[in-house]
């Protein structure tokens, strides 16, 4: 179980706290949606859960452990907006194994399996696969680091509506095994697989079940 209690984000570059006394849980197995407009800190909740930045105020803890940056670092994945830009892998192999040298062909075949490429060679380029193929590969990456908590920025930008299709139904088939929590500005399919979902803004975080955003969408 994931908790955050009371978790407040304050740079003292900025005016305002850019995260208000945040509460989330997350049970492992589910996936959580929280949605939001662009500046309204769900990007940074993030970076901190991902042990990018450290949190002002509060804690997050798995199950009843308080978990330190380097903690987060180690537990879980992230997958920045718009990951393929962050391809560094002249090959799919050589980009799964970027970090990892010693993978052995056996996990490096698990991550593609479980992301529906394992049909592509592994001396494929990142860039010539397809939008959609491009964002299975980068939860790829993550997933071979075996994380406790995936998580996915915006996920959805700028694919077309078949690829968010294609996606989300990825990620309801990815959830039976980890746990993953997403943010975006625009839920669309996202929502019909959320198990918890909450809206932010202006750094302040309220619960909505996930059949009340469905039904407005």
């Amino acid at each position: 179980m994931l908790s955050i209690k009371n978790l407040i984000y304050h740079p003292p570059a900025t005016e305002q706290p850019i995260l208000q006394s945040i509460n989330l849980q997350l049970a492992p197995q589910e996936l959580g949606l929280i949605i939001g407009p662009s500046g309204s800190g769900k990007s940074t909740l993030l970076e901190i859960l991902a042990g990018l930045a450290e949190p002002t105020e509060g804690g997050i803890y798995w199950r009843d452990r308080e978990l330190t940056a380097l903690h987060l670092q180690q537990l879980a994945g992230l997958v920045f907006q718009f990951p393929e830009r962050h391809f560094c892998g002249s090959t799919i192999l050589e980009e799964l194994r970027l970090g990892h040298p010693e993978l052995g062909s056996e996990r490096v075949h698990e991550a593609l399996q479980e992301v529906g490429l394992d049909h592509l060679p592994l001396n494929t380029s990142p860039h010539e696969l397809s939008g959609g193929q491009q964002r299975r590969l980068s939860l790829a990456v993550q997933l071979i680091r075996q994380p406790n908590i995936l998580l996915l920025d915006e996920p959805t930008a700028g694919l077309d509506w078949s690829m968010r299709i294609n996606l989300a139904e990825l990620l309801a088939k990815l959830k039976e095994h980890w746990t993953l929590l997403v943010v975006t500005h625009d839920p669309g399919e996202l929502s019909k697989i959320a198990d918890r979902c909450w809206k932010i803004r202006d750094g302040r975080m309220t619960s909505i079940e996930p059949q009340k955003l469905h039904a407005k969408g």
